[in-house]
């Protein structure tokens, strides 16, 4: 895949960023993730030995924070920025270019790792039917017995478990991984075929 940034690029745009007001490094990661609408997210290895270079040369300033550091541009970062605002211009196309570009990415792997997931699903569902037709057999033709009753309760059992478990599993990561919109489309996609499954067997 291309690179994201050419040579160059992102330390300019973290020049524009910080034109802004001054930011903790953390802040300018995150400014970057939301620029490209999660589908890139750059590093800290990525960021920070850019950011000592504009400071060794002059163009961004630094400010302790207890244990964190602050990065604002100076004057002579801004009279930089001033002369190379076309490039910058050019930079913000390439950016556009490179989120369309890795959306697509995104998506593509979105359908493959689906076309997969539907097959073990498709799998898994044939499976449970199986081994479940003599007993499906057997409640139509005895009514609702209270095995019946036992293995539905057991299935609604299942369906709470594994709704209060993906639940936790999402707010934990939620608490310092926001969701990305290609996460909420996975999961949408993945319940949605879950819940198609589930109907077709109880259909059968």
């Amino acid at each position: 895949m291309p690179p994201v940034f050419a040579h160059g690029a992102l330390r300019l745009y973290l020049l524009a960023l910080l034109e802004s007001g001054p930011k903790h490094g953390y802040e300018l990661i995150k400014a970057l993730g939301d620029r490209f609408g999660g589908t890139y997210s750059p590093s800290a290895g990525t960021i920070y030995p850019r950011l000592g270079k504009l400071e060794e040369e002059g163009l961004v300033a630094t400010e302790t924070e207890g244990r964190r550091t602050k990065y604002f541009i100076t004057e002579a970062g801004l009279a930089e920025l001033n002369r190379r605002r076309q490039e910058l211009a050019d930079v913000e196309d390439n950016i556009s270019a490179s989120v369309r570009r890795l959306a697509d990415n995104l998506r593509e792997d979105i359908r493959t790792n689906m076309r997969g997931l539907k097959a073990d699903l498709a799998a898994t569902a044939e499976a449970a039917r199986s081994t479940a037709t003599a007993a499906t057999f057997q409640s139509r033709t005895a009514g609702f017995s209270p095995e019946g009753h036992r293995m539905l309760k057991e299935a609604e059992l299942l369906v709470q478990s594994f709704r209060d478990d993906i639940r936790v599993e999402l707010r934990q990561h939620s608490a310092s991984h926001p969701l990305n919109p290609v996460t909420l489309e996975t999961v949408r996609a993945v319940l949605d075929q879950a819940r198609i499954s589930i109907r077709n067997s109880l259909r059968s």
